[in-house]
């Protein structure tokens, strides 16, 4: 496929679009609350209208505020006449036929210049809620693929590298490290062969950033590991995403059929030497096959169990061979900086932060969802402003970083949201997951949650994992139920210590986390219990 070919895909996937388009909601969270009947039956609605020349209903994923699912927008050519109707049943599909034939409804509508949504820079969810996950033509129809015919066609691999390496991306999935400097690494390193890795295994609770990407623009992570196998020189890439995610799963496989079929993945991608394939390998659903050596241990058909490091995967990865392992939403970054250029990404956020990130806001809060902010937006911001803050009461707290991280008390919200500062709180940016709790929340018992969730995870394979955290589990119960002396208190310290400073990978280093900062700010809950 030539440039001209790819952009008469867009112009054609234009000209073709109709005056009114009608947007469904089909991400997992909507499907599982009837949205497919809703679609269905918009689709008989618009038939039934007469409306089929002038109206397309189109399924589309995320539209963000989960909370109010099943979502539906209608756009018409003038933007200020776009409507969101929350919380749709399939028997309100010709209601909203009527709203596009100019009548009035009662349907509950949200309005889109409320924070929640004016308070995003939507950059990894530019496409999310806008275009068709299962059909190629609507990504391209919004640049899709034009980023790749860029680096294969006008740039060198190294220029690639150093593109992403000026823009200041970290990655996504938890640690922050620089992606520039891993792609230049793996660049580095000599292999017959290397690999390209997308980590879709997200298991923290109450995260769900990197599904809803996968579900509603899947083409967007495949063009991302595109370029990144080009700038290594690698030729085969790896999805690997845990089986709970079935519609992720589906869609994914679609997209890469797809981009096969046109010759955007596969031989000789644009007419170039290049070739890069991407296979799908489904996880069991094991938190640790989130860290990197244990996930290509289970690429490799292994036990999904972590192995000391070094040799690092950039140098020694899958099957001995250099790898590049970067999550979902890093990969989604990477077309959108092609585009643009590394100067515009670098522009937002903050000095050590840039660009934007994605969190699944949920819990004690009013608007529930996915939102994308600049770094640097403070907690307040998030949380009262865009979330609506915490319906009966007020906050007191935000768990951020999942099992990994921490929880960063009320007093604490002005906190702009970025890998340092979370760090000097005792949290982490982790991959996104934010659960925000009240005053009725008891802090002893959400560390112990979080430990009970990473004593069943961890995979025994070091003792200070698989018997610290049982024993942690068992001081925070003991806690908990009004049983502890304080020395049971300075056990507890002291044991957290041990387990973060002699595990060998990051579940069994960072699970301490939730007790270090329960205990660093609210401090007093404990006392309370043991007195």
């Amino acid at each position: 496929m030539e440039l001209n070919e790819l952009l008469e895909i867009a112009r054609t996937e234009r000209s073709q679009a109709k005056p009114v388009e009608v947007r469904c909601c089909t991400a997992a969270g909507c499907l599982s609350s009837g949205s497919q009947a809703v679609k269905d039956n918009l689709d008989k609605s618009v038939k039934a209208a007469g409306l089929e020349d002038r109206v397309q209903v189109i399924g589309v994923g995320c539209m963000r505020l989960c909370c109010q699912g099943p979502l539906v927008q209608v756009d018409q050519k003038n933007p200020q006449e776009s409507k969101l109707f929350a919380q749709v049943t399939s028997e309100d599909a010709p209601q909203i036929v009527e709203v596009v034939q100019g009548k009035e409804t009662n349907l509950k509508q949200q309005d889109l210049q409320q924070p929640f949504f004016i308070g995003q820079l939507p950059i990894v969810l530019e496409n999310s809620g806008k275009v068709d996950p299962e059909r190629i033509q609507s990504y391209i129809a919004e640049n899709g693929y034009q980023a790749l015919y860029q680096v294969l066609r006008e740039m060198k691999p190294t220029e690639v590298v150093e593109t992403i390496t000026k823009s200041g991306l970290r990655g996504r999935g938890g640690a922050g490290y620089p992606t520039g400097l891993k792609w230049g690494t793996v660049a580095k390193s000599q292999g017959e062969k290397k690999f390209v890795i997308c980590n879709a295994d997200e298991g923290d609770p109450g995260a769900f950033m990197d599904r809803s990407v996968l579900e509603s623009d899947p083409h967007r992570v495949l063009e991302g590991m595109a370029i990144a196998a080009y700038a290594i020189g690698a030729t085969q890439g790896y999805i690997y995403v845990r089986a709970e995610y079935p519609i992720a799963i589906k869609r994914l496989e679609t997209a890469i059929r797809q981009a096969q079929r046109l010759g955007l993945l596969g031989s000789q991608i644009f007419e170039s030497p290049f070739d890069f394939k991407v296979e799908i390998r489904i996880g069991a659903g094991a938190y640790v096959c989130g860290e990197e050596t244990a996930l290509m241990a289970s690429i490799e058909g292994k036990r999904g169990v972590p192995h000391p490091r070094p040799p690092y995967p950039a140098e020694s990865g899958l099957w001995g061979y250099p790898t590049l392992i970067n999550n979902v939403e890093t990969f989604a970054n990477i077309a959108p900086i092609v585009r643009n250029g590394a100067d515009w990404f670098a522009g937002i956020g903050t000095e050590k932060s840039k660009g934007t990130k994605v969190f699944a806001l949920a819990g004690k809060i009013r608007n529930t969802g996915l939102i994308e902010v600049p770094m640097g937006t403070t907690l307040q911001q998030i949380v009262e402003e865009m979330g609506g803050g915490v319906p009966d009461g007020i906050a007191k707290a935000v768990q951020t970083g999942g099992p990994s991280g921490g929880c960063i008390p009320a007093s604490a919200f002005a906190t702009p949201v970025d890998y340092e500062s979370l760090t000097a709180l005792g949290s982490m940016m982790g991959s996104g997951g934010m659960i925000v709790m009240d005053q009725t929340t008891n802090m002893v018992d959400v560390a112990r949650f979080f430990m009970e969730f990473c004593m069943d995870e961890s995979c025994g394979k070091c003792i200070p994992c698989r018997v610290g955290t049982v024993q942690l589990h068992d001081l925070l119960t003991k806690i908990s139920d009004g049983k502890a002396a304080q020395a049971d208190l300075v056990l507890l310290e002291e044991l957290c210590d041990m387990v973060k400073h002699t595990s060998l990978c990051g579940l069994g280093q960072s699970a301490p986390n939730p007790v270090f900062s329960t205990l660093r700010y609210f401090h007093d809950e404990y006392l309370a219990l043991i007195q």
